[in-house]
Protein backbone atom coordinates (compact mmCIF):
# COMPACT_ATOMS: atom_id res chain seq x y z
CA UNK A 1 0.00 0.00 0.00
CA UNK A 2 1.69 3.50 -0.70
CA UNK A 3 0.63 6.82 0.84
CA UNK A 4 -2.24 6.97 -1.51
CA UNK A 5 -4.44 4.67 0.32
CA UNK A 6 -7.83 5.34 1.41
CA UNK A 7 -8.06 7.96 4.29
CA UNK A 8 -9.82 7.32 7.61
CA UNK A 9 -13.41 8.36 7.19
CA UNK A 10 -15.47 10.64 9.61
CA UNK A 11 -15.83 9.09 12.46
CA UNK A 12 -15.45 5.28 11.24
CA UNK A 13 -16.47 3.03 14.04
CA UNK A 14 -15.85 -1.20 13.83
CA UNK A 15 -17.23 -3.12 16.45
CA UNK A 16 -16.67 -6.99 17.61
CA UNK A 17 -20.14 -6.85 18.51
CA UNK A 18 -19.70 -8.63 21.82
CA UNK A 19 -19.44 -6.16 24.18
CA UNK A 20 -15.86 -7.25 25.78
CA UNK A 21 -13.30 -5.90 22.92
CA UNK A 22 -10.99 -2.81 24.40
CA UNK A 23 -12.33 0.34 22.85
CA UNK A 24 -9.29 1.96 20.80
CA UNK A 25 -10.04 5.65 19.30
CA UNK A 26 -7.65 6.77 16.88
CA UNK A 27 -7.10 10.31 16.04
CA UNK A 28 -5.56 11.85 12.41
CA UNK A 29 -4.65 14.98 11.99
CA UNK A 30 -3.02 15.98 8.38
CA UNK A 31 -5.40 17.62 5.59
CA UNK A 32 -4.67 15.77 2.54
CA UNK A 33 -6.28 12.59 1.75
CA UNK A 34 -3.64 11.14 -0.25
CA UNK A 35 -0.95 11.78 2.74
CA UNK A 36 1.27 9.37 4.31
CA UNK A 37 -0.07 9.81 7.57
CA UNK A 38 -3.97 8.50 5.68
CA UNK A 39 -1.97 5.59 4.74
CA UNK A 40 -0.27 4.95 8.42
CA UNK A 41 -3.82 5.95 9.65
CA UNK A 42 -5.66 3.18 7.87
CA UNK A 43 -3.22 0.16 8.37
CA UNK A 44 -3.03 0.60 11.92
CA UNK A 45 -6.69 1.37 12.26
CA UNK A 46 -7.32 -1.97 10.24
CA UNK A 47 -4.44 -3.76 12.41
CA UNK A 48 -6.60 -2.65 15.47
CA UNK A 49 -10.26 -4.12 14.35
CA UNK A 50 -7.98 -7.45 12.48
CA UNK A 51 -6.94 -7.90 16.38
CA UNK A 52 -10.38 -7.81 17.82
CA UNK A 53 -11.24 -4.55 18.78
CA UNK A 54 -13.34 -1.49 19.07
CA UNK A 55 -11.71 1.02 17.08
CA UNK A 56 -13.54 4.45 16.85
CA UNK A 57 -11.49 6.44 13.97
CA UNK A 58 -11.39 10.35 13.94
CA UNK A 59 -10.06 12.31 10.86
CA UNK A 60 -9.97 15.77 12.06
CA UNK A 61 -10.02 17.72 8.52
CA UNK A 62 -12.26 15.70 7.14
CA UNK A 63 -14.93 15.82 9.93
CA UNK A 64 -14.34 19.55 10.17
CA UNK A 65 -13.62 19.62 13.92
CA UNK A 66 -13.41 22.97 14.95
CA UNK A 67 -10.29 23.68 17.08
CA UNK A 68 -11.24 27.39 18.52
CA UNK A 69 -11.24 27.13 22.20
CA UNK A 70 -14.42 28.92 23.34
CA UNK A 71 -13.98 31.55 26.26
CA UNK A 72 -16.26 29.53 28.42
CA UNK A 73 -14.22 26.80 28.25
CA UNK A 74 -11.00 28.31 28.81
CA UNK A 75 -11.34 27.95 32.65
CA UNK A 76 -9.14 24.68 33.80
CA UNK A 77 -9.25 25.35 37.71
CA UNK A 78 -12.51 25.43 40.30
CA UNK A 79 -13.56 23.03 42.46
CA UNK A 80 -17.18 23.16 40.88
CA UNK A 81 -16.10 23.58 37.24
CA UNK A 82 -16.79 20.59 35.20
CA UNK A 83 -17.30 21.01 30.96
CA UNK A 84 -18.18 17.64 30.62
CA UNK A 85 -22.10 18.96 29.59
CA UNK A 86 -23.16 19.68 26.12
CA UNK A 87 -21.13 22.19 24.70
CA UNK A 88 -23.81 23.27 21.90
CA UNK A 89 -21.17 21.39 19.11
CA UNK A 90 -22.43 17.67 18.89
CA UNK A 91 -19.11 16.70 16.99
CA UNK A 92 -17.44 18.32 19.70
CA UNK A 93 -19.44 16.06 22.18
CA UNK A 94 -18.84 13.18 20.52
CA UNK A 95 -15.38 13.38 20.64
CA UNK A 96 -15.59 13.98 24.00
CA UNK A 97 -17.90 11.37 25.13
CA UNK A 98 -15.89 8.77 22.82
CA UNK A 99 -12.35 9.32 24.45
CA UNK A 100 -14.25 8.90 27.58
CA UNK A 101 -15.08 4.85 26.47
CA UNK A 102 -11.76 4.43 25.44
CA UNK A 103 -8.76 2.33 26.69
CA UNK A 104 -6.48 3.10 24.26
CA UNK A 105 -5.72 6.56 22.59
CA UNK A 106 -4.07 6.50 19.04
CA UNK A 107 -2.76 9.76 17.21
CA UNK A 108 -1.16 10.06 13.61
CA UNK A 109 -0.07 13.63 12.79
CA UNK A 110 2.75 15.15 11.16
CA UNK A 111 5.60 17.72 13.34
CA UNK A 112 4.89 21.32 11.85
CA UNK A 113 7.39 23.55 13.45
CA UNK A 114 8.15 21.44 16.82
CA UNK A 115 4.07 20.70 17.71
CA UNK A 116 1.22 18.65 15.98
CA UNK A 117 -1.12 20.71 13.80
CA UNK A 118 -3.67 23.53 14.76
CA UNK A 119 -6.43 21.33 14.35
CA UNK A 120 -4.91 18.70 16.75
CA UNK A 121 -3.85 21.34 19.37
CA UNK A 122 -7.51 22.69 19.32
CA UNK A 123 -8.78 19.15 19.53
CA UNK A 124 -6.41 18.46 22.78
CA UNK A 125 -8.00 22.03 24.27
CA UNK A 126 -11.30 21.65 23.73
CA UNK A 127 -11.55 17.91 24.19
CA UNK A 128 -9.18 17.23 27.14
CA UNK A 129 -11.15 20.07 29.36
CA UNK A 130 -12.42 19.57 33.12
CA UNK A 131 -15.20 17.23 33.63
CA UNK A 132 -13.24 15.15 30.52
CA UNK A 133 -10.19 14.51 31.17
CA UNK A 134 -9.59 15.38 34.93
CA UNK A 135 -11.22 17.77 38.45
CA UNK A 136 -9.19 20.26 39.57
CA UNK A 137 -10.43 22.19 43.02
CA UNK A 138 -7.84 24.59 42.96
CA UNK A 139 -4.46 25.05 41.21
CA UNK A 140 -2.11 24.27 44.07
CA UNK A 141 -3.47 20.55 44.30
CA UNK A 142 -3.66 17.28 41.81
CA UNK A 143 -5.72 16.73 39.26
CA UNK A 144 -8.12 14.13 39.84
CA UNK A 145 -8.25 11.91 36.61
CA UNK A 146 -11.45 11.17 34.84
CA UNK A 147 -10.30 8.71 31.84
CA UNK A 148 -9.31 5.52 31.77
CA UNK A 149 -6.73 5.40 28.64
CA UNK A 150 -4.48 2.51 29.51
CA UNK A 151 -2.38 3.24 26.47
CA UNK A 152 -1.29 6.48 24.45
CA UNK A 153 0.01 5.47 20.64
CA UNK A 154 1.47 8.53 19.07
CA UNK A 155 3.09 8.14 15.32
CA UNK A 156 4.75 11.44 13.94
CA UNK A 157 5.88 12.38 10.30
CA UNK A 158 8.74 14.62 9.95
CA UNK A 159 11.09 16.10 7.23
CA UNK A 160 13.75 16.39 9.86
CA UNK A 161 16.52 13.75 10.21
CA UNK A 162 16.14 12.02 13.10
CA UNK A 163 19.68 12.70 15.00
CA UNK A 164 18.86 16.53 14.28
CA UNK A 165 15.41 16.65 15.86
CA UNK A 166 16.78 14.98 19.27
CA UNK A 167 20.35 17.00 19.10
CA UNK A 168 19.18 20.33 17.56
CA UNK A 169 15.74 20.66 18.56
CA UNK A 170 15.69 18.42 21.72
CA UNK A 171 12.13 16.82 20.10
CA UNK A 172 9.75 18.84 21.63
CA UNK A 173 6.66 16.72 21.11
CA UNK A 174 8.42 14.84 23.51
CA UNK A 175 7.00 17.09 25.84
CA UNK A 176 3.48 17.24 24.80
CA UNK A 177 2.94 13.62 24.37
CA UNK A 178 5.19 11.87 27.05
CA UNK A 179 5.19 14.77 29.80
CA UNK A 180 2.41 16.37 29.36
CA UNK A 181 -1.26 14.98 27.94
CA UNK A 182 -0.05 11.05 28.72
CA UNK A 183 0.27 11.88 31.97
CA UNK A 184 -2.98 13.35 31.80
CA UNK A 185 -4.89 9.81 30.94
CA UNK A 186 -4.61 7.65 33.31
CA UNK A 187 -4.47 7.55 37.29
CA UNK A 188 -1.89 7.53 39.65
CA UNK A 189 -2.53 3.71 40.08
CA UNK A 190 -2.37 2.65 36.67
CA UNK A 191 -0.84 5.25 34.36
CA UNK A 192 -0.99 5.47 30.92
CA UNK A 193 1.78 3.91 29.27
CA UNK A 194 3.04 5.79 26.29
CA UNK A 195 4.64 4.90 22.76
CA UNK A 196 6.00 7.50 20.00
CA UNK A 197 7.13 6.58 16.92
CA UNK A 198 8.89 8.88 15.02
CA UNK A 199 9.21 8.05 10.92
CA UNK A 200 11.92 10.98 10.06
CA UNK A 201 13.13 12.10 6.69
CA UNK A 202 9.56 11.40 5.18
CA UNK A 203 10.76 13.80 2.11
CA UNK A 204 13.54 11.89 0.84
CA UNK A 205 11.87 8.14 1.89
CA UNK A 206 11.24 6.12 -1.62
CA UNK A 207 8.38 3.43 -1.70
CA UNK A 208 10.41 0.62 -0.30
CA UNK A 209 10.81 2.92 3.23
CA UNK A 210 7.38 3.57 3.27
CA UNK A 211 6.04 0.27 2.60
CA UNK A 212 8.15 -1.17 5.67
CA UNK A 213 6.91 1.90 7.52
CA UNK A 214 3.15 0.60 6.74
CA UNK A 215 3.82 -2.78 7.00
CA UNK A 216 5.46 -1.38 10.97
CA UNK A 217 1.91 -0.21 11.53
CA UNK A 218 0.46 -3.50 11.11
CA UNK A 219 2.61 -4.72 13.68
CA UNK A 220 1.85 -2.09 16.10
CA UNK A 221 -1.94 -2.38 15.80
CA UNK A 222 -1.61 -5.86 16.48
CA UNK A 223 0.72 -5.39 19.37
CA UNK A 224 -1.46 -2.65 20.76
CA UNK A 225 -4.49 -4.67 21.36
CA UNK A 226 -2.21 -7.49 22.36
CA UNK A 227 -1.39 -5.61 25.37
CA UNK A 228 -5.00 -3.99 26.57
CA UNK A 229 -6.03 -7.55 26.52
Amino acid sequence: MTAGAAPVGDAQVHARGDGSAPVVVLVLAHPRPDSLNHALARRLGDAVTRAGAHLVAHDLYAEGFDPVLRAEESYVVGPDLDLGGPSGDPLLDRHRADLATADALVVVHPSWWGKPPAILAGWLDRVLVPGVAYLLPDAGGLPEPLLAVRRLVVVNTTDTPAEREATVFGDPLAAIWERCVGTYLGSPTSPTVVERTVLASVNEADDAQRTRWLDEMETMGARLVHALA
